[in-house]
Formats: structure tokens, sequence, C-alpha cells
């Protein structure tokens, strides 16, 4: 059992005259936990983003220029990596920036209230990631299967054997499937790795929410 859990008990026992010091123990207690949760949150965007800049670096050869070029996607795709880039940033600015609000406040209820907005940044945090993804799998399937030399020869096998419409078809049902799965297992990564902090920030809140009545 934790240092907070033991002085909550300890809270719990005592009547109504309670002292301050118990109060300010318990706050303090809080408070300390929140903010080394924000830090971490504050961390592991950092450590994510330049992970995924990392791979993108690897993966921006010449040739995997070339071919997003032949798809002519090239231009989108870097517009999309810029604003991704920009946007991703900006949240990490807003992550610091809450650490920052955290680590100096003096009172429950600014603590309150910068819990509720570090939760609502992960929230927006979460989805724009997962449309950036969908709108970088569409361009990328778009651009495969109408400029793609494999594409094109998938297309024209496909057209020879049986009717187009039901060729697309096919392709429009099999790209949501795999975007839904792909988006799932996404937003599965994100409930781990940033759920568990978020829950642990509920629980400081819900905390606060009992001394402040």
């Amino acid at each position: 059992m934790d240092e907070l859990e033991l002085l909550k008990k300890d809270w719990q026992k005592k009547d109504d005259h309670l002292p301050k010091l118990s109060y300010d123990q318990i706050y303090k207690m809080i408070w300390k936990k929140s903010s080394s949760i924000v830090k971490w949150i504050f961390y592991i965007s950092l450590i994510e983003f330049v992970f995924w800049a990392g791979i993108n670096i690897i993966f921006s050869d010449p040739e995997s220029m070339q071919e997003l070029k032949a798809m002519h996607i090239y231009n989108t795709m870097m517009v999309l990596n810029f604003v991704n880039y920009a946007v991703i940033l900006y949240f990490i600015y807003k992550f610091y920036k809450n650490y920052r609000k955290i680590s100096f406040t003096d009172s429950s209820k600014k603590l309150m209230k910068t819990i509720l907005d570090v939760k609502k940044t992960v929230t927006q945090y979460v989805w724009f990631n997962l449309i950036i993804f969908t709108i970088t799998l569409v361009i990328s399937i778009y651009g495969v299967f109408i400029y793609g030399p494999e594409g094109r020869q998938i297309i024209e096998a496909a057209t020879q054997e049986g009717s187009e419409t039901t060729f697309w078809i096919m392709i429009i049902i099999v790209s949501i499937v795999f975007t839904a799965v792909l988006l799932l297992l996404i937003w599965l990564f994100y409930k781990l790795l940033y759920g568990i902090l978020l829950k642990r920030l509920k629980e400081n809140y819900n905390e606060l929410k009992k001394l402040e009545v």
C-alpha cells in the first residue's frame, strides 16, 4: 500500500475537526503523483515523435520518393507529413505546458482543472493520430491501385475475368476492413500507452473532489 493510501485511511479515521496539516499532506501527495504522470505523458509523446520521425527518415530514401512521384501522391504526402509533424509538435508543446502548469499549481481546484486539460489534450492527440493515419492509408491505397504498376496489373486481370464494378466494390470493402483493423490496433496501442496514465489521473481527480467536499 503506498503512502497516499495510508494517508487517506488516516484521514478517514479522524473526526470533522481535521488539522490543516493532514489536508496539506494528502493534497501534496496527490499533486506529486499527478505531476509525475503528466511528466511521463510528455516524455512518452516526445519519444514517440522521435521514433516515428526516425522511421520516416529511414524510409524516405530516393527510391521510395520516386515511387511516390510515380503514383502521383508525392506532393500530397509531403504536405501531409508537414501538417502531421507541425500538429504533433504543437501537442508536445501542450503536454509540456500542462506539465509546467501542474508543477506550479498551488490549489486543488487548479490541479483538478489541469488534470481535465491533460485528459482533453491526450484525447485530441489520439484522435488526430487516428485521423492522419486514415488519410495517409487512403491516399496510399489510391496511389497503388490507380497509378502503381502492380495495381494496374491487378485491375486488368480482374476486369478480364469479371465485372470491373464488382472488383472495385470488393477493393473498397477489403480496404475498409483492413483500415478498421489497423485503426483498432493503433487505438489499443494508445489505450495501453496513455490509458493507464489517464486512469491514474482520473483517480487523483476523484480524490481531490473528496477533499473539497
